[in-house]
């Protein structure tokens, strides 16, 4: 940790909570595949929390990545997506850390401290009905984010701004096919294979894009999800835009090596509990076919980005970390694409790849 962050910490923590605070201790975190960088600061004064979290930001937009390439915004948004998307999330109720203070000029925030606990740490060997328990907390949280977010539609809000539609789709099928298959190492593809490839991705592309959009967190998965007080809390959710509500269900049910404690049948479960309380609370007509055929294909869909996403990190921004994440997800996806009509096509096409990321 260099002298600058503590300084600048230090400079910024009397505005905040008094002049009387003092930060005792600084200790930087692990980070995630963003350039984002976080640090736990442990303080101590009268009235104030004991630890907060620092968020240190490079400089620029902060956009996800296919933003910046679809070109979605003609200019760069004018706060911090972070900053913006928490004063909407906040407004609506959804479980966000507390914002303590923001410096955007200097990409510096003080949030709530959430612990170390992630979704994932705490359901590690604990038996089915608790994991159980606990994934429903978190899908009564999602629909929370769905539904009221939805609802309370706000374009200052910039995930109402921007939206899974065809293009973005084929984006990520694109990045799929140009880092997990064509620039992986040692991966032969033929312009056939992937001629038909595209046409196939098209056709799931059109399909999704024809779902009624909601509010969606983009990653909400069991990492970005933390336990606090007996609570779901959310984090990460600066990517958050519009898609099929099973996008993000996707997300919690599939990413990375949860479907080594999310077993199929407790999957299954848990989509029909997803379903039943969308149903309920919105009077929705649609079948149970009709929505896990779109849960399917966006488990999928996401599937294929994160294996071309894990292999872009690896070998353009040099962070091999997420590579281990890669052989359960061809796993998955061998089982997904077998079991889902528009996809079973996919399959003779790719599995020889598959095969080689295990």
């Amino acid at each position: 940790m260099t002298d600058s962050i503590n300084q600048r910490v230090v400079g910024k923590i009397s505005a905040v909570f008094g002049a009387g605070t003092v930060v005792s201790e600084l200790t930087a975190l692990a980070g995630d595949a963003s350039s984002r960088r976080y640090y736990r600061a442990r303080l101590s004064g009268a009235n104030v929390p004991q630890t907060m979290i620092v968020m240190e930001l490079p400089v620029g937009s902060a956009l996800p990545l296919s933003s910046e390439e679809l070109a979605i915004f003609k200019e760069g948004p004018k706060e911090l997506p972070f900053l913006n998307l928490h004063r909407f999330l906040s407004a609506i109720g959804v479980k966000v850390p507390k914002l303590y203070g923001q410096w955007e000029s200097d990409g510096l925030l003080f949030l709530e401290d959430l612990g170390d606990t992630s979704l994932w740490d705490q359901v590690q060997n604990l038996p089915e009905n608790e994991v159980l328990a606990w994934y429903r907390k978190a899908i009564d949280e999602l629909l929370n984010l769905q539904l009221r977010g939805t609802k309370a539609r706000d374009d200052r809000c910039l995930a109402f701004q921007q939206r899974f539609d065809a293009k973005l789709y084929m984006w990520e099928f694109e990045h799929f096919i140009e880092w997990g298959l064509a620039k992986r190492p040692g991966a032969i593809v033929g312009a056939a294979s992937i001629a038909a490839l595209r046409k196939i991705f098209a056709e799931i592309a059109a399909i999704l894009d024809r779902q009624t959009p909601y509010l969606n967190h983009r990653d909400y998965h069991s990492w970005n999800l933390m336990v606090h007080e007996d609570t779901v809390r959310v984090i990460d959710f600066q990517d958050a835009l519009l898609a099929p509500p099973q996008y993000d269900l996707a997300s919690l049910l599939n990413d990375r090596i949860t479907d080594s404690v999310i077993l199929p049948p407790m999957e299954a479960q848990l989509v029909r509990y997803f379903f039943e309380r969308k149903r309920d609370l919105e009077k929705d007509s649609t079948s149970f076919d009709e929505f896990t055929e779109i849960y399917h294909l966006s488990a999928i869909q996401r599937d294929l980005k994160v294996v071309g996403r894990f292999y872009y990190l690896d070998i353009v921004k040099g962070k091999p970390g997420y590579m281990k994440f890669v052989p359960p997800t061809a796993r998955r996806l061998k089982r997904n694409l077998a079991q889902t009509a528009q996809t079973k096509i996919i399959l003779p096409l790719l599995i020889e790849h598959l095969e080689a990321m295990l």
